[in-house]
């Protein structure tokens, strides 16, 4: 399980959530799975605000199966009543198997006709471990779920996906490249570290992404600012901006506002 909490703006309102490792069959194909579960009194609304990280995710909901495409913005979600998904952070390679033009589904969240995928994730979210219920220890049977859950959307996804390409393999290094190396600042930077044309790097990023590679870039530097702002709390905000490659910290500012909506000080005080 992986506890980071990297592109959530509130990690103190999140549900019950996990983040799991994918098993090793899908690693190319899936980044990391997230659990949400949630019980909410009547009337009760959470309201989960996120910079979603440069990617699609493929989610399976009680009553869906949704796709939702890379976003170029402050992304939310209003949970009520009781619910659950089980959701894929996607990498690149998994993509093309399931929509043609991931650039075409920029902030939609689209019903896809899986029904197979939708019932045995639903069936394994559902069911019970034996032992569990026999040792009356609500907290394995949890764990049970999720990783049954989690392994049959894997088998899933690697039956989907059996083979993959060395280009879409290329297209996992570089967002593996541009998420992990903040001295990644620019598009001929991606290129030099992976031996290719700026072309080939904005062909991988349409195909396979959605978003251009600058987009892909300046979501991380977000992500990480968002951060440091809300762990860091007696960080000068000139020093983050200095430390991700900003100009300065007016830079820092009007990224912050174009995508959040508003400025990172304001973000500080709200999430004190």
């Amino acid at each position: 399980m992986t506890g980071s909490a990297r592109g959530v703006l509130y990690p103190e309102r999140l549900p019950t959530f996990h983040r799991l490792t994918p098993p090793a069959p899908a690693a190319d194909l899936v980044r990391w799975f997230w659990v949400p579960e949630w019980d909410l009194p009547p009337g009760r609304t959470s309201r989960q605000d996120t910079i979603a990280y440069p990617a699609s995710n493929l989610v399976v909901e009680p009553d869906l199966v949704g796709f939702a495409g890379p976003t170029t913005h402050r992304s939310h979600r209003d949970l009520t009543g009781r619910g659950w998904a089980v959701g894929a952070l996607l990498r690149p390679a998994a993509v093309p198997a399931l929509v043609d033009d991931p650039g075409s589904t920029r902030d939609r969240y689209l019903p896809l006709d899986l029904p197979d995928l939708h019932a045995t994730v639903c069936e394994a979210m559902r069911s019970a471990s034996d032992s569990a219920v026999t040792r009356g220890n609500a907290s394995d049977d949890g764990d049970v779920r999720r990783t049954r859950a989690v392994q049959c959307f894997a088998d899933w996804l690697r039956a989907r996906v059996p083979s993959i390409s060395a280009e879409a393999l290329l297209a996992n290094t570089m967002t593996d490249l541009i998420d992990g190396d903040s001295t990644v600042l620019q598009l001929e930077d991606v290129a030099a570290r992976l031996a290719v044309s700026p072309r080939t790097v904005q062909r991988l990023a349409r195909r396979y992404v959605g978003l251009p590679p600058a987009a892909m870039i300046r979501r991380r530097r977000l992500q990480e600012a968002a951060e440091r702002i809300r762990t860091e709390p007696g960080l000068d905000l000139a020093a983050i901006a200095a430390d991700l490659g900003y100009a300065d910290q007016a830079h820092l500012t009007n990224d912050f506002r174009a995508v959040l909506g508003h400025t990172p000080s304001r973000y500080r005080r709200e999430s004190s």
